[in-house]
């Protein structure tokens, strides 16, 4: 039976849930900091390199916090994020925010925080200009189409919603150019969990030329390329993380190639990772309530899908171990599942496991990315705490669990007893 190792004892999470009820997620911050120094490390030659750390998948406070420390910006794409990054002490060209069929008062804000602002659409030039002011230094978001292939995650690029074509680039930049902005970047996002290499650095290839057929075209200098996020996790056991040294040494050959010996140096390299820097160090610890026997095995959680949807939404594995059991034990198969009135309420499928019983305490593997941050509240279910596992061994509440009060906040409940149906 595969296992995965994790950062934190069988005796310790029991002594947690001692104290804090399950289900919750906590956060290892040690191998979080080591795995942030070992991205920056594989880009440690290019001088302007930055990584903005892609706020949506985990947007906690004390975790972008620690991550600003190491020296990451913030890639926000919502008010929300905007204001979570400014309460973070982030600000200024130290957050991107890239645009998605962008409000104005969106914009208004990005601006106001000095942020990098990356637009979506060619459309998105004249709108901005009018509701929020054109910023100094301005990026437009590149779609390759069929130049690409994606994935089941962020879709094929040709049907994605997102970024110009290759003839709107030339337009928006000549256009930009017109209208008086001065600095100039360039970006692309074509994958999710991406596990190839060699997928990075032909993505960053793809950029570096763009680069230099726009400068010669449009008589405009980048200041830098933003190729985008998407580096996966290895979710299953018999994978391998993603060798950020091949990345780095990949991209830096492609960036000697296409942009130092074409004159168009320097140019500062950006990326937006999210996952690969928090998913592998988060995991949801829940408990076996009920084992139910029918035509299959049932192992039921006191979690559901509003605490970790990837399984149900995209048929994900997370992997699960059984804290304190092991094959020795003896082992099943089951569908591991939430209490939801959804039938797809399910953390895995006819998965073999050492045999269960109503208290095991479980932890779902990889759950700091797209974990609590995609939760929500169907079936009046309330999404559950936060905690930081301290380099010395303190677990440290972030986030406290939902209440009733707060699910009742946002409604009206002081007329509703004049209400007459």
């Amino acid at each position: 039976m595969p296992t995965k190792p994790l950062p934190f004892t069988p005796e310790q999470a029991e002594s947690w849930t001692g104290q804090h009820p399950t289900p919750f997620h906590v956060y290892a911050e040690q191998p979080m900091r080591e795995n942030a120094r070992a991205l920056k490390a594989a880009f440690s030659w290019n001088p302007g390199f930055h990584e903005f750390f892609a706020v949506k998948a985990a947007p906690n406070p004390y975790l972008l916090k620690i991550l600003a420390a190491e020296g990451f910006g913030a890639d926000c794409s919502s008010m929300t994020e905007l204001l979570l990054a400014e309460r973070c002490g982030v600000t200024g060209e130290n957050i991107m925010f890239t645009s998605n069929d962008t409000p104005a008062d969106e914009f208004r804000k990005a601006r106001q925080l000095g942020a990098v602002i990356n637009l979506d659409d060619i459309t998105h030039l004249p709108f901005i200009e009018r509701e929020a002011g054109l910023p100094e230094l301005l990026c437009f978001r590149y779609n390759p189409g069929p130049l690409k292939s994606g994935n089941a995650i962020i879709g094929h690029p040709e049907q994605a919603k997102y970024g110009l074509t290759r003839e709107q680039l030339f337009d928006a930049y000549r256009a930009a150019k017109a209208k008086g902005v001065k600095r100039f970047g360039i970006h692309t996002m074509v994958a999710s969990n991406e596990l190839n290499p060699a997928y990075f650095v032909e993505t960053a290839e793809l950029l570096f030329k763009l680069v230099g057929d726009i400068s010669r075209e449009a008589g405009i200098t980048f200041e830098f390329a933003n190729i985008g996020g998407g580096i996966g996790i290895p979710y299953r056991p018999e994978q391998k993380p993603v060798d950020l040294a091949a990345v780095g040494n990949g991209i830096r050959a492609g960036y000697d190639k296409l942009i130092g010996r074409a004159g168009l140096a320097p140019l500062k390299v950006f990326m937006e990772c999210g996952r690969m820097v928090t998913g592998p160090y988060g995991f949801l610890l829940s408990r076996v309530l009920h084992i139910k026997r029918t035509y299959k095995n049932f192992a039921g959680l006191d979690a559901c899908m509003a605490n970790l949807m990837r399984p149900a939404l995209y048929g994900a594995y997370h992997h699960i171990t059984v804290l304190g059991k092991n094959a020795a034990d003896g082992t099943g198969t089951y569908d591991v599942t939430g209490s939801l009135c959804e039938n797809n309420d399910k953390f895995a499928i006819d998965r073999e496991l050492p045999a269960l019983a109503p208290g095991d305490l479980v932890a779902i593997h990889d759950a700091g990315a797209h974990g609590h941050a995609m939760g929500f509240n169907y079936n009046g279910k309330l999404r559950s705490a936060e905690y930081l596992l301290r380099p010395d061994g303190e677990l440290l509440p972030i986030r406290r669990a939902e209440t009733p009060e707060d699910l009742f906040a946002t409604l009206d409940f002081g007329k509703l007893a004049a209400f007459r149906p």
